[in-house]
């Protein structure tokens, strides 16, 4: 029985990735936050994980989404990811606040609606 996908690497792995880092320097990117890749070329010499997150991010995802497929704990993307912000090859977009965020019982009624009608 697994209980997901942490329980298959091993607890060295992590850290080996972050080259032993436990934080980025600009502080953590929140797990909201949404994450693109830009339109510039990546060296080659990039290590498998950074390459596979740009890959992953042609559209915008979330840090928690990219963590999820990727596997990985969501402490150790935000260190990728603030690696790939500062080298230039992703752009991030901060979370919507919460008082810009569209009405749940405005958008249940008009879901109801259009239930309605077909």
């Amino acid at each position: 029985m697994t209980n997901g996908p942490w329980e298959r690497t091993s607890p060295v792995r992590p850290y080996v990735i972050t080259g032993g880092r436990a934080e980025s320097e600009g502080g953590p990117l929140s797990w909201e936050s949404l994450v693109m890749a830009t339109d510039a070329a990546f060296p080659a010499a990039l290590q498998p994980e950074h390459q596979a997150i740009l890959t992953h991010c042609q559209g915008l995802l979330s840090v928690a989404e990219v963590a999820a497929h990727l596997g990985q704990p969501p402490s150790v993307l935000q260190v990728l990811l603030a690696d790939l912000l500062e080298w230039g090859l992703i752009v991030t977009r901060p979370p919507i606040p919460p008082a810009e965020r569209a009405d749940v019982t405005m958008l249940r009624k008009v879901l109801s609606g259009l239930e309605s009608r077909l």
